[in-house]
């Protein structure tokens, strides 16, 4: 099979397509035709051997990527056969991903609901249940003003629909791409790269300042935009794109996003966000595609914000 490879940390030419051998299920495991792999930011950081990521780096050499969606091919022992021919989206366990076949857990595979196009599937695998956990975290309730940073990107168009559909009032903040942010139905669209744009922000809360502020950028962003939150309002920091986690005032209540869900609570949280796209309430916002050959030039539009929304790898 052709697969994207990591055989040292570097920039984005760093990863190599290549062929290698296909791999084989093993007990409790199936094998996926992969159509189109997630590429996350985190992936980025992993392959750069930066950020978080540095303090755990992953053994080499690898093949990227932990989401995928495609069609069950084969099974391994202790696994239903029937479950071949199941389009599926699921996670890999962190690595092998970027490639034409990928094996995975059973139990990680999340069937695709009837009528629901793979892309968009895939796209709601990994951001979808890191938003629908942010924002049950958060206890968005009707009426609240809420901040969204980074709001055109993966996690944050889908915490702009999910806080929207709670009957908040959203500000969506972001380098350009208001037209998507209003679209996705956020009253109101700020520039963060805009001197003051966080004044700005508590203007448009009538002075109050926002009640809930979703940060997945940290540094000089969410401490700009920690700065429009009211006494009393919640912060959720759960990213730090910009390179460091934004250190809260005492005045705001950081929410817990601490504790990781477990495999089972993850696979639920998957569900739900298929299932709120399956009934409109959720909608994926892929933004750019790219083949799976052109790995590297996916991760180059990442790391250089020129992406909106989720980005995919497409596998032939």
């Amino acid at each position: 099979m052709y697969a994207v490879t990591l055989e040292q940390f570097g920039g984005p030419e760093a990863l190599r397509f290549r062929r290698i051998d296909d791999p084989t299920p093993g007990p409790g495991q199936v094998l996926v035709a992969v159509e189109f792999a997630s590429i996350t930011f985190v992936e980025t950081q992993v392959r750069a051997g930066r950020g978080p990521a540095a303090k755990a780096r992953p053994p080499l050499p690898m093949v990227p990527g932990n989401g995928v969606g495609g069609r069950i091919v084969a099974t391994g022992p202790q696994v239903d056969p029937a479950l071949g021919g199941t389009v599926v989206v699921t996670t890999t366990g962190g690595r092998g991903g970027y490639a034409q076949l990928a094996v995975a857990e059973a139990t990680n595979c999340v069937p695709v609901p009837a009528g629901m196009l793979l892309r968009d599937a895939v796209a709601l695998l990994a951001e979808g249940r890191t938003a629908v956990l942010l924002h049950r975290r958060a206890q968005v309730r009707p009426g609240e003003w809420v901040l969204v940073e980074a709001a055109g990107g993966g996690v944050g168009s889908l915490l702009v629909q999910l806080a929207v559909d709670s009957g908040a009032k959203v500000i969506g903040a972001a380098r350009g791409k208001g037209d998507l942010i209003t679209s996705l139905g956020a009253a109101h669209y700020v520039d963060y790269t805009r001197p003051g744009w966080e004044r700005e922000v508590v203007d448009l809360t009538g002075g109050a300042g926002a009640d809930v502020v979703f940060d997945g950028i940290g540094g000089d962003v969410g401490a700009q935009g920690l700065a429009a939150v009211r006494a009393g309002g919640r912060v959720s920091i759960y990213g730090m794109a910009a390179g460091s986690f934004t250190r809260p005032d005492h005045h705001i209540r950081v929410v817990d996003n601490g504790t990781a869900p477990t495999a089972a609570e993850a696979r639920a949280l998957t569900e739900q966000a298929l299932v709120l796209a399956a009934r409109g309430r959720l909608r994926a916002v892929v933004g750019q595609t790219f083949p799976l050959a052109e790995a590297a030039a996916a991760h180059r539009a990442i790391e250089e914000r020129r992406t909106v929304g989720k980005t995919l790898l497409v596998v032939s």
